[in-house]
């Protein structure tokens, strides 16, 4: 007989950040510093005592809508099949459907999507990887959280050789400030510092122009990098195809994207070499993985953006070439760690996601509701 779902609690917390974190976008007045990320947890209990954890997230504002919409729809998923995961989202889209089928409606289905796919690999015995059918296990990973534009140069230096000695693989570094020499300055720097097996990615945060990117892809050609990313607005898929087509070095972007159909014009007008979807922002892992069925049939390497607790799984459930990116921002929320060696970032055979939430997590959160019993 099929089990069904007893329980869905929700919770919204609030992760501090240590410092203010800053990127192009904070730099010329577009955003405000970000000073700590917001996160939605659900947590789904059934019948026969199989539980499941998921969660989203938020930058800046929008975690008390992400809160707001999913306690609204989530008593729709009590006493339903758990394994009925496709049906599940869709009856929950349909239930805030007048809100839009993408965006912040979409981020609050994720936490529930999630929830229930840890579930299902619980239920399994294997990591979620497993489940998906898992081409590594292990994946290459380069660091992101030591790189940013508030930090001096010196310090990002420090950082690049810290994550370098803990065996991650590639470094990426913030560009896009209103001093272009600067960047490169900085570029220069960080690949004279590290050592040549080390892979440098860096991330423009879509704050130039057709123009301005064309000319700084041009100097950046000579640092080998392994992707610039998201020099143009996330919307500009046809911006991006003609970078793509012109310049030697790759070109990767999605993480802002929050649909299925936002990463297909990317794919369709070959805007990318690196796709770069974000899981919790295109409403779970159902549509992660309509998106790398795309990705994968475009012959487009992946690397997706940012909670590389969850992303881990999907990268190595990936057949084509893969990166996961390496913040260590939402550690303090999990009981348990990520190994890393030699480069890569290595599959956990704890079942399901393999993370569960910790005290600080509880103590953290500010708002929570509960369905069923």
């Amino acid at each position: 007989m099929s089990d069904r779902i007893r329980t869905l609690k929700l919770s919204l917390a609030y992760l501090p950040l240590a410092v203010p974190i800053s990127d192009a976008k904070v730099l010329t007045g577009r955003q405000r510093p970000l000073t700590q990320v917001a996160l939605l947890f659900a947590e789904i209990t059934t019948e026969e005592g199989f539980e499941g954890l998921g969660f989203s997230y938020s930058k800046r504002a929008g975690g008390p809508g992400l809160f707001a919409h999913a306690r609204e729809i989530g008593g729709d998923v009590i006493g339903e099949d758990p394994s009925d995961i496709g049906k599940l989202g869709t009856k929950l889209v349909w239930a805030g459907a007048s809100v839009g089928r993408s965006g912040l409606a979409t981020q609050a289905i994720a936490a529930i999507d999630v929830a229930l796919w840890d579930l299902k690999a619980k239920r399994a015995g294997l990591p979620l990887a497993k489940l998906l059918g898992a081409h590594h296990d292990a994946v290459p990973c380069y660091n992101t959280s030591g790189g940013f534009l508030n930090a001096p140069l010196e310090e990002v230096l420090e950082n690049a050789a810290g994550a370098v000695e803990r065996g991650i693989g590639g470094i990426k570094i913030k560009v896009g400030q209103p001093d272009q020499l600067a960047d490169l300055a900085r570029v220069e720097a960080v690949r004279t510092a590290l050592p040549s097996s080390v892979a440098l990615m860096v991330d423009a945060n879509q704050q130039w122009d057709r123009g301005t990117a064309l000319r700084m892809g041009r100097q950046l050609e000579s640092f080998g990098l392994v992707w610039i990313e998201e020099p143009l607005d996330a919307y500009d898929a046809a911006g991006h195809a003609m970078l793509s087509a012109r310049l030697d070095t790759p070109i990767a972007s999605g993480e802002m994207l929050t649909s299925v159909a936002e990463h297909r014009a990317l794919i369709s007008q070959n805007s990318v070499s690196f796709l770069q979807p974000d899981a919790p922002r295109v409403g779970g892992i159902t549509s992660f993985l309509r998106i790398l069925a795309l990705a994968d049939e475009a012959g487009l390497k992946v690397a997706p953006h940012f909670a590389m607790e969850l992303h881990l799984h999907l990268a190595a459930a990936y057949p084509g070439a893969v990166w996961v990116e390496h913040f260590d921002w939402l550690e303090p929320l999990f009981q348990e760690r990520l190994e890393i060696a030699d480069g890569r970032m290595l599959v956990p055979d704890r079942p399901g996601i393999g993370v569960s939430l910790s005290d600080q997590a509880r103590a953290w959160t500010v708002e929570a509701a509960e369905f069923g019993g």
